[in-house]
């Protein structure tokens, strides 16, 4: 590992003017690595800081207050549409790129950039030798460390101060007015239910989730009735029918396909709790502060729950948890041994909660004062 960086409040060290993070794919880990923008932010506040992303988790950062610019690799549109992006990467003329991704491509952007100080994870924690193509790497960190606190490291390897975890999700008036349109028909308190995840292996039953609405529609232990809201891609218009069809004629709002990124920012808020599994809203909602009971078979809470409710997170005692496997070999067991009435439970214990955690100062690198990044009114920044 080389040598850490001066701090940020040394007056010798001359602080970094253009400064890139690459951060590519997935909408959990775009989320997570807010904080270590807000964090940057705070130190570097005459920076302009930029993301490099792809299409899926750009809604994510979209008009962020706390980001100057972002740049789009749409590797969907050909295989040669990488070299485009490089080029726009190396046109930033950034001086220091943070390699948040640790995989093959992000280590040849990071080096496109041209950046003299590109700072990547150990060599323990990347793959596809990543580690080559940084100048310097953060400690080596625990596997089972949360994702979120591994990126704050990067943090660390600049020598900056501490600050709240806060993850800055802001949206117009105009998309929280159509938020609200799209939740018109659902009475409040809501129950946000999302259906899917990027691995199959991840995915609940669907007469577990409907059994476990049913649970939750009722008034009990003193707790309200709550409405559900199923959550949900394109893809996931299936499960959602199924859903429905084991709800045999319950109320239900299903937005399966109908609801974009920008739109769960705004509707996460409008909702008592939601429940889960491993997936990229989940992070959403946590960051929004909408308790989040989570549910977890193949990947493991320890790396990746939502921030603030690690007590909510649910797995399936099973001893091949957690396998990693994006299919599983013995028909999602894990998932099938978490039990409606326990997640149930875990809800109406979240619906206790008086304030929300993923704001709060509530970590190593938690600060005392509260307050919001500098320039936090830049929605027009880009």
């Amino acid at each position: 590992m080389a040598s850490a960086a001066p701090s940020a409040a040394d007056s010798s060290a001359r602080p970094p003017r253009r400064i890139l993070i690459v951060l590519l794919g997935a909408i959990g880990d775009v989320v997570r690595a807010l904080p270590l923008l807000g964090r940057i932010r705070r130190a570097y506040p005459d920076a302009q800081i930029a993301w490099a992303v792809e299409p899926k988790s750009e809604p994510i950062l979209r008009a962020h207050p706390w980001l100057d610019e972002i740049i789009v690799h749409d590797r969907s549109r050909a295989p040669w549409a990488f070299i485009p992006f490089l080029m726009k990467v190396r046109a930033g003329r950034f001086d220091l790129v943070l390699d948040l991704q640790r995989h093959l491509k992000s280590g040849i952007t990071a080096l496109a950039s041209g950046a003299p100080d590109r700072i990547g994870f150990a060599s323990a924690n990347a793959k596809e030798f990543n580690q080559l193509f940084s100048t310097r790497r953060i400690s080596p960190q625990p596997p089972m460390r949360l994702k979120l606190m591994q990126y704050q490291a990067f943090g660390d390897a600049l020598g900056i101060a501490p600050a709240p975890i806060e993850f800055g999700l802001k949206i117009s008036d105009s998309e929280l007015a159509r938020a609200k349109s799209i939740l018109a028909e659902a009475p409040a308190p809501r129950l946000a239910v999302v259906l899917g995840s990027s691995w199959p292996s991840r995915i609940y039953f669907p007469e577990l989730i409907a059994a476990t609405i049913r649970a939750l529609n009722v008034s009990a232990d003193g707790g309200p009735a709550l409405f559900p809201v199923l959550i949900g891609g394109p893809a996931d218009a299936r499960l959602a029918a199924q859903v429905v069809r084991n709800l045999e004629g319950k109320s239900v709002l299903n937005l399966a396909g109908r609801s974009t990124l920008r739109d769960l920012i705004g509707i996460f808020p409008q909702c008592a709790a939601v429940f889960a599994p491993d997936c990229g809203p989940m992070h959403i909602a946590a960051a929004v502060g909408c308790p989040v009971v989570s549910l977890w078979g193949a990947t493991a809470p320890e790396r990746s729950a939502p921030w603030g409710f690690v007590d909510f997170a649910l797995r399936g005692e099973i001893p091949c948890h957690p396998c990693y496997l994006r299919e599983c070999p013995i028909g999602r067991e894990c998932m099938r041994r978490i039990h409606p009435e326990d997640v149930a439970a875990a809800v109406r214990r979240a619906l206790t909660l008086t304030a929300p955690p993923a704001t709060a100062s509530q970590s190593e690198h938690a600060g005392e004062d509260g307050a919001a990044p500098p320039r936090d009114s830049r929605e027009e920044a880009h």
